[in-house]
């Protein structure tokens, strides 16, 4: 844990045509030990300012593909941004903010890969885990945001979602939701810290869980992954087995897939 200076600004500029001169570029840099996340620098190089926002950015909220978290945590340097015909108001907010201690889900991928394999963490498609939910009583746990449960979920699903909209408003939550605001995302997430208690509450140790979020991940070393790709549903899976879940397994594909394949969904649920 440590105390880290959070400047996030925004300066307006009046003119036009896209912004692609070295005096207005935005960029994303990697600075020194990184959380597993990213931490954004973006400078505007003729007010001879930097500004750096350590964000703490969950899953659901990414600015790549966040419908999952793919927590791959994969970016792309954003080389311009494009400035609107008008000017803008400058907007500086500066405050010393510390970041919380690293919590196990933001434990490196090669740890959780490596305990979920030694768990033996079975991943299954989604034909099996119906076929399972439906004769071996297994319980699919939905760890997608409550809004996306409501939306469409398999019959019988519970949802204990992983993230949860940022509810604090510590120095460091206003610099994290001053981050997503930059990116245009107002919904940013969090790690759900009951995600644990909640889960023991609803399903039980003793149950045999199916754990499901978006698109998946997957355990199986592929050409683009080697290491595989981690998932909102494979962070919850080595947070169960962490805490002595034994019967835990992965729905490799996610709930993308499910409803792709056209399977049984409740749809619209209040």
């Amino acid at each position: 844990m440590g105390n880290t200076q959070v400047i996030f600004q925004v300066v307006g500029v009046v003119g036009s045509g896209q912004a692609t001169r070295p005096e207005s570029r935005l960029s994303i840099s990697t600075l020194a030990q990184p959380p597993p996340q990213v931490q954004i620098c973006s400078y505007i190089q003729s007010k001879t300012t930097s500004s750096v926002v350590n964000s703490n950015l969950a899953c659901s909220s990414r600015i790549s593909s966040c419908s999952d978290f793919t927590s791959g945590h994969s970016w792309r340097p954003i080389e311009a941004v494009k400035l609107h015909r008008r000017a803008v108001s400058s907007i500086r907010i500066s405050c010393a903010a510390t970041k919380p201690a690293k919590t196990p889900a933001e434990e490196e991928w090669k740890v959780k890969r490596q305990l979920l394999a030694e768990k033996r963490v079975r991943s299954v498609d989604v034909k099996e885990a119906l076929r399972l939910q439906k004769e071996n009583n297994f319980v699919i746990l939905d760890v997608r945001p409550e809004a996306e449960f409501k939306e469409a979920h398999p019959p019988g699903a519970i949802n204990v979602q992983i993230y949860r909209l940022i509810k604090e408003w510590t120095a460091w939550d206003i610099a994290r939701r001053a981050a997503f605001a930059f990116f245009g995302i107002f919904a940013g997430t969090e790690e759900n810290p009951e995600f644990i208690q909640s889960v023991d509450v609803k399903v039980g140790k003793n149950a045999k869980i199916i754990v499901a979020c978006s698109t998946g991940g997957t355990l199986k070393p592929t050409q683009n992954f080697p290491d595989g790709k981690q998932s909102r549903s494979l962070i919850a899976a080595y947070l169960l087995v962490l805490n002595g879940y034994s019967n835990v397994y992965h729905l490799e594909g996610g709930l993308y897939t499910w409803f792709k394949e056209g399977l049984p969904a409740v749809e619209g649920e209040e």
